[in-house]
Formats: structure tokens, C-alpha cells, sequence
């Protein structure tokens, strides 16, 4: 058994799903659905792109949450794993809480998460969140980086990144590289998300992102823009704010101070785009 006993998703159940940038979601109304029924088991059936909704993680909005903030932000990637914070799903968290009643329409949204209090707010069609301060990224030399791989960096805004300078992102070979990247022995125990970024000549950047969890490919990672951010400024490449270009062609925006060996004031931008609603017409348990 991989969850309580009995944990099950009602048939009838309203769900939404958003996409920030591609990054994909199947997010649900925590008034009517609890943190106890989304179970690994439930979690990958939801986010089967077979079988089910599909998503690369889904989001609880859960209304029991501290005093001050509107929401808790329980995440959950498509493998069934938590994961303390995803950028792009804050992001849609944020403006699916003013589309649904949980946050004000207007104004700012307050959110807890297991990487501690954000806030956002809507800007039309994308959104805008805070970050923690985040120590300044370091230098990991003993990473086993292929030929054009260069700079490998750990930064953690929120989660574990690594970041890797390359002359063109589509080069990359991803479904080689990721793995061996997200589990190098020279990173924190659990790995990282991994993060390729290369600069374009008008000043801005394109990236592309393995994230564990999904064990794969995502369209878009925003903790990673941030993380991006925070290297290339280390090595001289960039200042706020920067600008990274996702695979869908859509941007993602970091803007950030420096103080000492912190960054603060960390503010990630980008879409946060309702795809449509459902209703679940199958009742999902933790049973075999």
C-alpha cells in the first residue's frame, strides 16, 4: 500500500488544468478535495498522459493554511513524489486562487509552502511570485560535465538546481545528459533539477530543463530561470532582469537584488494560463 487506507479522488470532482509556459498541471480545489487522497498512486494515475488527465505535477490548493496566507501550495510531481515548491505551478496556483475564490482578484496572494511563505499576484495573463533569499550559487567542479558543458553551478531558489553554460540549448542531448546530471555524486543528497542555458545576442537566454520528479523533459522550469539567473550573474553574464526563452517560445522573468552572498528580492513572471476544467468521471483509489 503506498498511502492511507481508503484515500480516493470522488467521482464528480472538478479539476483544473493550467499550463505555465507548457509546464503542465492538474491542479484541485482544496474545499473539496483533501491532502489525504492524493496518494503516489493516485498522483501518477492523474498525471498519466495516457490514462489519465496528464500533467507534469499536480496541485492541491489547500484553504487549511497559516494565518496571514490565503492557501497552502501541496505539490506533488507526475512520479507521485512532494516536492517542496514548483515555480511555474505557483504560478498557476496564484491565479487559479483569484479565479476560484481562494485569494482576492486583486491585490496580492499569500501562499505557504514547504519552502516557506510566497507571495504573487496576477499581472492579465501571467502571473508574478516572490522567492525566499536565496544563497548565491556554487561553483561544482567535480560534476561530470560532457565536451560543451561548462560552469557547472548549484543554486537552490526554493529547490535543488544545477546549471550548465552551453553555446546552443538545442544541442543539448537531453535524454543522454539528464539523467546522469540529476544524479551526480557531486550534488546534495536527492539530486537536482538540471538546467542548460545558453545567451542570445539581443541579451537574453534561452534554457532547457531535466526535472526530477518528471524524470524528464519539461517545456519550461521558472525555479530554474531563477536559478539560471543567479549563475550566469556569478560569472558575469547576466544582471536583473534577465529574460529566458522556454521551448514553447514563451518568456520566463527573473528580477533579483544582490546583497553580499544572498540574492533577495527574487521576483519570477510568466504565464499562468487556465487550459480548461473537468470533471473526474472515475473514482480514483490507492487500491491495486
Amino acid at each position: 500500500m503506498v498511502g492511507a487506507k481508503g484515500s480516493s479522488v470522488r467521482t464528480g470532482t472538478v479539476f483544473y488544468k493550467m499550463t505555465g509556459s507548457g509546464n503542465d498541471f492538474v491542479v484541485f480545489d482544496g474545499r473539496y478535495s483533501s491532502r489525504a487522497d492524493f496518494t503516489p498512486r493516485v498522483v501518477r494515475t492523474l498525471c498519466d498522459r495516457r490514462q489519465g488527465i496528464g500533467a507534469d505535477g499536480l496541485i492541491l490548493l489547500d484553504p487549511e493554511a497559516p494565518d496571514g496566507t490565503h492557501f497552502s501550495f501541496c505539490f506533488w510531481n507526475s512520479d507521485g513524489s512532494e516536492a517542496p515548491m514548483c515555480g511555474n505551478g505557483a504560478l498557476c496556483a496564484t491565479r487559479l486562487a483569484t479565479l476560484i475564490g481562494l485569494a482576492p482578484a486583486a491585490g496580492e496572494v499569500c501562499f505557504a509552502t514547504p519552502a516557506g511563505v510566497h507571495q504573487g499576484r496576477v499581472l492579465d495573463d501571467r502571473a508574478e511570485i516572490w522567492l525566499p533569499d536565496c544563497d548565491g550559487p556554487r561553483l561544482l567542479s567535480a560534476v561530470k560535465t560532457a565536451p560543451g558543458e561548462r560552469s557547472p553551478m548549484a543554486v537552490s531558489p526554493s529547490v535543488p538546481h544545477l546549471v550548465l553554460l552551453v553555446d546552443d540549448v538545442d544541442r543539448v542531448p537531453l535524454e543522454q545528459r539528464g539523467g546522469p546530471l540529476r544524479h551526480d555524486p557531486a550534488l546534495d543528497e536527492g539530486g537536482a533539477n538540471v538546467n542548460w542555458v545558453s545567451t542570445k545576442e539581443d541579451g537574453t537566454f534561452r534554457m532547457r530543463s531535466y526535472e526530477r520528479g518528471v524524470e524528464a523533459e519539461t517545456l519550461a522550469c521558472a525555479t530554474g530561470a531563477v536559478a539560471c539567473a543567479l549563475a550566469l550573474e556569478a560569472q558575469g553574464l547576466a544582471r536583473s532582469p534577465a529574460r529566458f526563452w522556454t521551448r514553447t517560445g514563451l518568456p520566463l522573468d527573473v528580477s533579483w537584488e544582490r546583497h553580499g552572498d544572498r540574492a533577495t528580492s527574487i521576483r519570477l513572471s510568466g504565464e499562468a494560463r487556465l487550459a480548461y476544467r473537468g470533471i473526474l468521471e472515475a473514482i480514483l483509489t490507492d487500491q491495486a
